[in-house]
């Protein structure tokens, strides 16, 4: 605990497939890192993609959840303050903040295809890792009006700003990016009208009063984008720590090709969810052995900095070992 405020936490899956080794391993730290610091954990279902959402699969991923042994103080299944804690249910919210910005021309509507982005990167600096190409800017000269003229679905586009913002990472440390230099102008609304992640997460972790955001280190770039919002609206950024995933052989992260991790898998099979959190821990650092346990049982002892910086790899000896 900060400066006597309460750290509160949230879990967030996404219903668009069923949750694996992967998900568990960064829930579980995210459920560690609050629970060692005596504070209050949320779930959040993060059900605004709607093409990809799977039914039943919010159903699934809170039963994955319990069944390894992690709980929460407010969620779908016991409501709190915070309420509702389904993005879908949350529309209003984004809405609003979306006329915010419609209002002060921080954004404007952009009619690129994800073809017509790709296209226009023809250097390979426009490009930075996993994040595709940088928005070269096509649509930024529009003003927030001429939306009403379009005969073309358009999106909602963020104007970035040229700031070098800064994040000390709570576990990666301090890190540095310039949005608007090295990922470009990015969507906060879609042509269907739904909100966009970088959106949802900043207008539903103020809300919620999230202290600090744990996830994967595939999302550090997004950190950098969601702090341009925070920035705007005036609120107080979480705290956040990205640590390493759970990558397949080939170093890529964990996907269908690399095998069936599904955590419903792993139940069917017999394996228990103490051995599975016992094997995540260690892959964690938290201990010498995959000793099966509960995840209460390593909260007394549980600092990020046990963590190695790398990534853990999967390969068929390692997941071999989690069968009874």
């Amino acid at each position: 605990m900060v400066h006597g405020v309460m750290p509160i936490g949230r879990l967030a899956p996404s219903p668009t497939g069923a949750q694996h080794i992967g998900n568990a391993r960064t829930f579980l730290l995210a459920w560690l890192s609050i629970r060692a610091q005596q504070g209050r954990m949320l779930l959040r279902i993060e059900d605004i993609d709607s093409p990809r959402v799977k039914a039943g699969a919010a159903e699934q991923a809170i039963a994955d959840l319990r069944w390894l042994g992690l709980d929460w103080d407010e969620g779908p299944d016991c409501p709190g303050v915070a309420a509702p804690y389904v993005q879908s249910h949350r529309r209003a919210l984004y809405a609003a903040a979306l006329e915010q910005l419609i209002a002060a021309e921080w954004v404007y509507p952009c009619t690129c295809s994800r073809s017509d982005v790709a296209e226009a990167a023809s250097a390979p600096h426009a490009i930075v890792g996993h994040e595709g190409p940088i928005y070269p800017g096509t649509c930024a000269t529009r003003h927030a009006a001429e939306a009403h003229e379009l005969k073309q679905p358009y999106a909602w586009r963020f104007r970035a700003s040229r700031v070098d913002r800064v994040i000390d990472d709570r576990f990666m440390g301090r890190r540095q990016m310039n949005v608007a230099r090295e990922l470009g102008d990015f969507v906060v609304a879609k042509s269907d009208g739904s909100p966009a992640y970088q959106l949802a997460v900043v207008v539903d972790d103020h809300h919620m009063g999230v202290t600090e955001v744990l996830r994967g280190d595939d999302l550090l770039t997004s950190a950098f984008r969601q702090l341009e919002l925070y920035e705007f609206f005036g609120w107080s950024p979480p705290q956040f720590a990205h640590v390493p995933l759970v990558v397949g052989p080939d170093g890529r992260r964990l996907a269908k090709r690399h095998g069936d991790t599904r955590l419903a898998t792993l139940r069917e099979q017999g394996v228990s969810p103490e051995r599975l959190v016992g094997f995540l821990a260690w892959s964690c650092g938290l201990g010498d052995a995959p000793t099966a346990c509960r995840p209460a049982e390593l909260v007394a002892e549980f600092t990020l900095q046990q963590m190695s910086h790398e990534p853990v790899v999967l390969d068929d000896t390692m997941f071999k070992s989690l069968s009874p």
